[in-house]
């Protein structure tokens, strides 16, 4: 049953998605160190999620539709701001010689945000991980470790994500520096913005 988990999880994992979309357009817009910090958050936020769905938080949010709304409309809210951010950002030909990398605590901690306040996730876990505990053991615990296991391959294939999308950014700055910065800056902000409505766009509750 173990390698049936595995599978499914890696075909889920491979399948593009909106933290997917997140962590590219971070990478297309701040490099691939950026795309690598976005990983981690994300996958901290997700094994939150995770957790979450083994202490019965997801079986709150099936039931209590305001307990969703506000944490949907938190992590919708936290979407746009993001992106209002990224258009906020001095144009390539504006910046410093010798600017300094983008934060990458502050990168990190945007991932986990963004992941963690997604109810959806909480509720994916509690629908897709008890398919396969073993009804011997204690179903909270074996949640939780599936739910890690599933976040380590989500990382995994995140970060191969991230290093496609770091090598075609490399190949565009190559031909022209300033527009891909721009063009990278105003993809990462419509993204997250088009994220943000999307979240706030959901129904209140799974369906």
């Amino acid at each position: 049953m173990f390698v049936t988990f595995l599978l499914a999880s890696l075909v889920l994992a491979l399948t593009p998605g909106p933290g997917v979309a997140y962590i590219v357009a971070r990478t297309l817009a701040q490099g691939r160190a950026a795309g690598l910090a976005s990983v981690a958050g994300v996958a901290a936020g997700n094994l939150g999620n995770a957790l979450g769905a083994s202490l019965g938080l997801a079986a709150l949010f099936a039931v209590s539709a305001a307990a969703f709304e506000i944490v949907k409309w938190a992590g919708a809210a936290y979407l746009v701001w993001l992106g209002v951010q990224a258009l906020r950002l001095p144009p390539a030909d504006a910046a410093p010689a010798g600017i300094a990398p983008p934060r990458l605590a502050r990168t990190l901690r945007d991932g986990f945000v963004v992941a963690l306040l997604n109810p959806k996730t909480a509720l994916f876990f509690a629908a897709f991980l008890p398919q396969f505990i073993e009804p011997s053991a204690g179903a909270a615990q074996q949640v939780a470790a599936l739910g890690a296991v599933f976040v380590l391959i989500a990382a995994i294939t995140d970060t191969g994500y991230v290093l496609l999308a770091g090598a075609a950014a490399r190949s565009l700055a190559g031909r022209n520096a300033r527009r891909s910065a721009t063009l990278g800056r105003w993809a990462a902000a419509a993204t997250f913005i088009g994220l943000g409505l999307y979240t706030a766009a959901t129904a209140s509750r799974p369906r």
